[in-house]
């Protein structure tokens, strides 16, 4: 038996990326997959050849309403909601001295409050069925600081507070929620963003341990394992899963 059968997931992000990523590992496993995404999704028909029932939609994170009205459509098509990943997000940053206020502005709504807003949309039938795991995507940015990181690391580091507040608010009910903090994964964003670094390009992937950029596929496998009943006892972590860019630091001191 496929280990998510039975069960319906919500991804937001869905149209590339760790979202799309997780779609995919979510319909191998059996759930029926709804995504959401600002973005039109080439990749999307895959997910729903494998797991039939699964639906893409248009659907901005900022969009209270939006999130509502979708949260609404899967129960009438489906009669429940049993797990959320939020993987929708954008890049930001910038010294604050320079920081221009739209911008940060812009990387909040998406990335924390966007966030919220899924949350809070998908929490309502997560408690009426006491039941559920909700999976954020956060990043090890928010979990230590990054040269001009500003709005990105602050709105994932609030990303990873809320994902906890969850865990303490929800647990009674049986709801989990746990955040996933991701090293350096290649995806679309990435490389608009990496593209511009140059040479910094290489410090950056030899601060992970295992000396290369994560994979989608790996973000995703974490947020099977949390969406799961593998991780049943699990609620309110951080995981890290980044190729051991948080372990601390190396000044080549030993040698393999």
């Amino acid at each position: 038996m496929k280990r998510l059968e039975g069960k319906v997931a919500w991804v937001t992000g869905a149209a590339s990326g760790i979202g799309l990523a997780s779609a995919e590992r979510f319909a191998a496993e059996g759930a029926v997959v709804i995504g959401s995404d600002i973005a039109e999704s080439d990749g999307w028909k895959p997910v729903e050849a494998t797991a039939p029932g699964s639906s893409f939609h248009f659907a901005d994170v900022r969009d209270a309403d939006a999130q509502e009205e979708l949260v609404g459509q899967i129960i009438r098509e489906h009669g429940r909601l049993d797990i959320l990943v939020t993987a929708a997000g954008v890049a930001g940053g910038g010294q604050v001295h320079t920081l221009d206020i739209e911008e940060w502005d812009r990387v909040q709504d998406i990335n924390l409050k966007g966030t919220m807003l899924s949350c809070r949309a998908a929490l309502k039938p997560m408690v009426q069925a006491r039941s559920g795991s909700i999976v954020t995507i956060a990043s090890v940015e928010g979990l230590e600081g990054c040269e001009g990181g500003s709005t990105y690391n602050a709105s994932k580091g609030g990303v990873v507070l809320l994902t906890k507040n969850i865990a303490n608010d929800y647990g009674p009910a049986n709801i989990r929620a746990n955040a996933i903090c991701p090293g350096f994964i290649d995806t679309p964003m990435f490389q608009s963003v990496i593209s511009h670094l140059g040479p910094i390009a290489d410090s950056i992937r030899n601060q992970h341990k295992l000396k290369r950029w994560g994979r989608p596929s790996e973000i995703a496998g974490a947020a099977f394992f949390l969406a799961s009943d593998d991780s049943s006892f699990v609620t309110g972590t951080a995981l890290a899963v980044d190729g051991g860019y948080t372990a601390g630091h190396s000044h080549g001191l030993t040698a393999i």
